[in-house]
């Protein structure tokens, strides 16, 4: 699959597609994010699809995307500590999650670190050596392939059949925008959505959510910091709330939406209601029912209901927490 997703490496790129049923193990967090990038360069409506992607309003947008069963799929046995880096903010994570849901990735536990990482097919397999230590052999930010072991694949193979699963925290962007748009309507999901991709300091939003992330895995500066690519599980939790506040939602279809989102259970958003309560956020307007207990309807208070942007929402939940 000559166009591919692919890894940025010395003397050229390493294309998944060329290895049959490959491994990677013990990848560090620039790596793993590198693999995540190489695929949504491959693939960017599947990995980071956008608004006008999820509501087909985008005409051909996405129509060069690959089908994803013709995707190579990697095998990922990776260190806990090495995931959570990866993917702490909303961008990072809900690629990923994209690629685990296409089951372009599986992604699993590895149980004690190696001495390098490693990529192994049927056919060949070595370690990735980075460039900070390859020194003038590899391009800047790239790996250098070291050694060529066909025993690796069945070595590691092994060892990955027998790993846990790993359990991502992080939904990808079509489960929330689907799930919210399902109960809600497609104007909230969308909303929400544009919540989800402001960035602190980034100040940037809406379809488009930016090369936060390199080819190599890097954040910008090559900090590898994710404080510039959205927020945490809490935060994305907040903001999403807040946001079907602002659209008026019924808290109970707001708290359902969510947790077919994957951003949390229905019980995780009475505790986040009750902070948006408790900081004069929010407020709930009793609807009375025919039959049966009135129904809350959820309305934002002070500067939740002056916000006009993405932005000034984000702003007005920022210093919400437990």
């Amino acid at each position: 699959m000559p166009t591919g997703p692919a890894l940025p490496s010395t003397p050229e790129p390493l294309r998944l597609g060329a290895f049959a049923d490959p491994v990677l193990v013990d990848p560090g967090p620039r790596l793993l994010r590198a693999v995540v990038a190489g695929y949504r360069e491959a693939a960017p409506a599947l990995v980071e699809p956008s608004v006008a992607d999820l509501s087909g309003g985008a005409g051909d947008t996405g129509a060069d995307d690959p089908d994803p069963s013709e995707i190579p799929t990697l095998k990922v046995l990776a260190g806990e500590s090495a995931v959570d880096d990866a993917t702490a903010g909303f961008r990072s994570a809900s690629r990923l999650a994209a690629l685990v849901d296409a089951d372009a990735v599986e992604l699993r536990v590895l149980d004690a670190p190696q001495p390098n990482p490693v990529l192994a097919g049927e056919e060949t397999g070595f370690a990735l050596i980075g460039s900070e230590r390859a020194g003038a052999a590899a391009e800047p930010g790239g790996w250098y392939p070291v050694g060529d072991d066909a025993s690796l694949r069945e070595r590691y193979g092994s060892r990955f059949a027998e790993a846990e699963p790993y359990g991502l925290r992080t939904p990808s962007r079509r489960r929330v925008y689907e799930g919210i748009a399902a109960r809600c309507d497609e104007s909230v999901a969308a909303a929400v959505l544009r919540a989800l991709d402001v960035t602190d300091g980034a100040g940037d939003t809406g379809d488009d959510a930016g090369d936060t992330v390199d080819s190599a895995g890097d954040t910008p500066g090559g900090s590898g910091d994710a404080s510039a690519d959205g927020p945490d599980p809490e935060a994305a939790r907040v903001r999403a709330y807040a946001v079907g506040a602002r659209e008026g939602v019924l808290d109970r279809t707001l708290r359902r939406a969510c947790e077919d989102a994957g951003l949390g259970s229905p019980s995780t958003f009475t505790r986040i209601k009750r902070l948006l309560r408790a900081a004069d956020l929010i407020e709930t307007v009793a609807e009375p029912q025919p039959v049966g207990r009135p129904r809350e309807r959820l309305a934002p208070r002070g500067a939740l209901a002056a916000a006009k942007t993405p932005e000034e929402t984000v702003a007005a939940v920022r210093d919400v927490t437990e």
